[in-house]
């Protein structure tokens, strides 16, 4: 066995890079192209512009419609593989069917409706507590008025005020 050796690295174009294996650079599968090949050929697995798929209502019936028929072993599978699909969405997808959205749903928090009496209400209720916090304060401002003004006669006395 040999150590890691130091082969072509085609994603990094054109660099080396260590690959950590058994075999030597000479009878790795990888043939060393120049960079400039590498460029001019795109790779198939990956696309430039990743763009999110999107699926009509009468597709997703169609798909449902079919899984649902496929009875024997590997139906549900070859369907998929077919479709390009995955088995997640055919659970979202029956689960929409259930609630009835499966036309499709706005991705986000869903609004919810606003009923003007509740809007009043709290909007009445913040009112209150902002007058109850002022009442509380004139309260005490009296509080305070009223001792210092017995404190006041107590120093002056009553014949003086006069």
């Amino acid at each position: 066995m040999r150590g890691p050796q130091v082969r072509f690295c085609e994603r990094r174009g054109g660099a080396t890079c260590r690959a950590y294996s058994t075999r030597s650079a000479a009878s790795s599968k990888i043939a060393p192209t120049s960079p400039t090949a590498a460029s001019t050929k795109p790779d198939p697995e990956f696309t430039t512009d990743a763009k999110r798929r999107t699926f009509t209502a009468d597709y997703k019936l169609r798909i449902l419609e079919e899984a649902d028929a496929a009875s024997g072993d590997g139906l549900i599978g070859a369907l998929l593989r077919r479709e390009g699909l995955y088995s997640s969405l055919l659970s979202t997808w029956r689960r929409e069917r259930l609630e009835g959205t499966l036309d499709g749903r706005k991705r986000g928090p869903q609004a919810r409706p606003v009923d003007l009496r509740d809007e009043e209400l709290r909007k009445l209720r913040r009112e209150n507590e902002r007058l109850a916090i002022e009442l509380r304060k004139a309260h005490l401002v009296i509080e305070v008025q009223k001792k210092v003004a017995s404190l006041w006669e107590r120093q002056v006395g009553p014949e003086e005020k006069s």
